[in-house]
């Protein structure tokens, strides 16, 4: 199966960073996330049950992000893709975090990962 759902430049403010400044004040962080998930059943049923509620990921991811102070873009990212595929029915998600302007003559900086759930299996 290869079922992908996208959410796409969610912007966020938050406490990310080690330079003293970035730890006082909330900033932009811009989340991209693919989330691989089976969306045959869904997609037959058209029935929201059966399928994973993206506004509710979206709820949790900005709650995150709002509610945490990393230090490190890594991270946030790990923490956004234990949430997804820890609480959804979700295979694996991709996950990118940028910081706009975080570095000089940039427009952005950040990372992308992929975990899956065996990642986060204890």
């Amino acid at each position: 199966m290869n079922d992908h759902i996208f959410i796409k430049n969610l912007l966020v403010r938050g406490i990310l960073g080690i330079k003293p400044e970035e730890r006082e004040k909330q900033q932009d962080i811009v989340v991209n996330l693919e989330l691989e998930a089976d969306l045959n059943l869904a997609g037959r049923s058209d029935a929201i049950d059966d399928a994973v509620n993206y506004r509710s990921v979206t709820k949790e991811v900005i709650a995150l992000v709002e509610n945490t102070a990393f230090l490190t873009v890594e991270k946030l990212a790990t923490e956004i893709a234990r949430l997804t595929v820890t609480g959804y029915p979700v295979r694996s998600a991709t996950v990118t975090v940028e910081k706009p302007g975080a570095l000089r003559f940039a427009e952005s900086v950040g990372v992308t990962l992929t975990r899956t759930t065996a990642d986060f299996a204890e």
